[in-house]
């Protein structure tokens, strides 16, 4: 056969191969699409169930917890264990001091984590687990109390519990309709809603919510303030309004930010000269030889005080298309300076 003719045999018997594949990639994003749609229509009937006696449900569970002197305990086991570890995380981190305990190792000693000044919540979406069972009468005996976060009100969990949460949905994602999908994402989207709720009712801001994750991202943004960042005043570029051009363009480049502040002969901020200035002044002006920076520095230029946050500097130096900002007290007078660098260098930005 010529090399024409295997090339068309290779073809042919390749060709084929293709429209299987097509069709399982179709077949695996329309699995894809339903689940999604089956979860996200989970949460959405939660919400709808808050006309009813879901929300009546919530804010019992709200004050029990506000009136809680000790701590909220979650435990669970499998997959309603998980939900119930990431629970209890998200109220930890928002004013909740909460702690997981995982149902089998709570009926083999770790049950005597749990004081009568504490609450108990209790996640199984059956209501049956025998684990949770067996801890449930010897916490309320203690005289802690109890909410339960099932998917089915007439469960011996939800009819022990002192408030019982409904997190009941209409099917699994799953296609057999038996692996834990919708019902997980159920419980923790009602465990959000009640995590958040309560941030509210604590007027848990935001610096709160740093305190309690310093060593990420957020807490540094959220901690870190102007006066943490900036250059002093004596480390900044400064030149006087009358210094001439070229002289200016040395203190800039010397000072390694991009700037120089502009002083007035008594000493008060007066301007900014930054790279930019000396780009419009060279094309607008050309020879500069004899120019004062004066004559071309930016009036007026936008100014923070130290105790604002960083990412308040960030915001201002966005909006305003500046890569330096001045820093000034609340006098007026000069504290120092930053420019962009020094925010990225401080992981504020």
């Amino acid at each position: 056969m010529s090399q024409s003719g295997d090339v068309m045999a290779n073809m042919t018997s390749t060709a084929p191969l293709a429209a299987p594949a097509a069709l399982a990639n179709m077949r695996a994003l329309e699995m894809a699409r339903r689940v999604l749609r089956i979860e996200a229509e989970a949460v959405a009937a939660l919400g709808e169930r808050l006309d009813d006696g879901l929300g009546d449900a919530l804010l019992q569970a709200l004050e029990l917890i506000l009136a809680c002197r000790g701590r909220v305990i979650v435990s669970g086991i499998g997959k309603s264990g998980h939900i119930g570890r990431k629970i209890a995380a998200t109220l930890a981190s928002t004013g909740t001091p909460t702690y997981f305990v995982h149902a089998a190792e709570a009926v083999h000693g770790d049950l005597g984590v749990i004081t009568r000044d504490d609450l108990l919540i209790a996640m199984s979406y059956s209501g049956e687990n025998d684990e949770l069972l067996i801890i449930v009468p010897l916490v309320k005996r203690q005289g802690a109390r109890l909410i339960a976060i099932t998917g089915d009100a007439q469960s011996s969990l939800a009819k022990e519990a002192d408030v019982h949460l409904d997190a009941s949905v209409k099917e699994e994602a799953c296609p057999l309709n038996l692996a834990p999908t919708a019902s997980t994402t159920a419980a923790l989207a009602l465990g959000d809603a009640l995590a958040v709720a309560l941030l509210d009712a604590r007027g848990f801001g935001a610096e709160d919510f740093a305190r309690s994750h310093p060593g990420g991202a957020l807490g540094r943004r959220l901690l870190t303030h102007v006066q943490d960042v900036m250059r002093p005043a004596p480390d900044v570029p400064m030149v006087n309004e009358a210094t001439p051009v070229l002289d200016a363009i040395l203190a800039v480049s010397r000072g390694g930010m991009g700037m120089a502040a502009v002083m007035s002969s008594g000493q008060d901020l007066c301007g900014i000269f930054t790279d930019g200035d000396l780009r419009r002044a060279m094309e607008k002006l050309g020879d500069l030889r004899s120019i004062s920076v004066g004559a071309v520095m930016t009036r007026n230029p936008r100014t923070i005080l130290p105790g604002r946050l960083a990412v308040e500097a960030v915001q201002l130096m966005e909006e305003h298309k500046i890569n330096q900002l001045l820093v000034v007290d609340g006098a007026g007078k000069l504290s120092g300076a930053l420019n962009m660098h020094d925010l990225f260098r401080a992981k504020v930005v």
